[in-house]
């Protein structure tokens, strides 16, 4: 199979992570005989420094022309005072939009060589295997009006009933191939949209028969991720409470380092880890590599069908994990592994 990917390594540490992952990438091609049409674009604050733009019009058009997408991180510190529609985020949200990918699948899991890890007791960690459901291009990030001035500041949290049923659908069918659970978050007891969310949620969920469906408000869910992560398969969330959410899971995995995503439309898909462009760090080639080169693992499963590949993927982040050749963020016993040597293992582990 050809596969045509769009990689966007964009800020910080995105640039290092994203040449590990696609190393992985390469020894994938090479062992099942795949070959590899890739590309590069500009997205974020690289962006705007040579183009003026977070999101140029070039990037837009590979990434229309590209079956898959792959990014690394934005945002630069420099950028932080900037208006929210000249900061690097904004390209990511732009892409997003173009690319109508409104489902973010965000896997959270504790791997056995990981437990330790966690800053949270071993028993409450062990076993958690996760994914949040976030819906990724409505919500309170894209809803009009919004508007600052000096007296007041202001945004609108809307959501049409095609945009919570066509991500609920994507959580159910999630549920059915995994162990048939679903928990929607919402805010339902404070918030108006919350309440149209759990409305609608319910009625796709009669289709579905065989899933169990259960509520939860997103502070009890915040609460219940570190006290019993284990009672959770499939989580379903807004926007926002999907980006705060998931960034929860990264205790739960060891590391946020350790979270990849896939964000999936009716045609496209973006993948990226879930951590930042971690401006402290960047350049020093002592990143985690490993969100990254699970969205690679998502990558070949969701949009290329290729689940054997998927697989080997996620078995050789396995076997390097196990061996302790791990960066610093995961805590190992010995000297910490930098980010081509974590790349590197992973490929050769293949």
């Amino acid at each position: 199979m050809n596969l045509k990917i769009l990689l966007l390594p964009g800020d910080g540490i995105g640039t290092e992570v994203t040449a590990a992952a696609v190393e992985v990438l390469k020894a994938v091609g090479k062992k099942f005989g795949h070959t590899l049409d890739l590309s590069e674009g500009l997205l974020g604050g690289v962006a705007i420094h040579k183009t003026g733009t977070p999101f140029p019009k070039e990037t837009e058009e590979l990434c229309q022309k590209a079956d898959a997408t792959l990014m690394g991180a934005v945002g630069l510190p420099e950028f932080d005072a900037a208006p929210p529609s000249q900061r690097p985020e904004a390209g990511l949200l732009g892409m997003r939009r173009v690319l109508d990918v409104f489902a973010n699948l965000r896997p959270v899991r504790t791997w056995p060589a990981l437990v330790d890890s966690s800053p949270l007791k071993n028993h409450v960690v062990e076993g958690t295997d996760m994914i949040i459901v976030r819906e990724l291009t409505g919500g309170l990030y894209y809803g009009q009006p919004r508007g600052i001035d000096n007296d007041r500041a202001f945004n609108t949290m809307s959501y049409t009933r095609k945009e919570v049923e066509r991500v609920t659908h994507t959580a159910f069918k999630l549920a059915g191939n995994r162990r048939k659970k679903v928990t929607s978050v919402d805010k339902s007891n404070v918030l108006e949209v919350s309440q149209f969310w759990r409305k609608v949620v319910i009625e796709v969920a009669k289709q579905y028969p065989n899933i169990q469906l259960e509520h939860m408000l997103v502070d009890n869910a915040a609460m219940q991720m570190v006290l019993n992560p284990r009672q959770f398969d499939v989580m379903l969330t807004e926007n926002t409470f999907g980006d705060i959410l998931s960034d929860v899971g990264g205790i739960l995995a060891g590391s946020i380092g350790m979270l990849p995503s896939a964000s999936l439309g009716e045609k496209k898909g973006l993948y990226e880890p879930v951590h930042g462009s971690a401006p402290d760090i960047a350049g020093q080639n002592k990143a985690n590599p490993l969100g990254a080169i699970g969205s690679v693992a998502a990558m070949l499963e969701y949009t290329f069908g290729l689940m054997k590949e998927a697989n080997a993927v996620n078995n050789a982040i396995g076997k390097v994990l196990e061996s302790g050749r791990v960066t610093a963020d995961l805590r190992p016993k010995g000297k910490p592994a930098t980010t081509q040597e974590v790349g590197k293992a992973v490929s050769e582990a293949l």
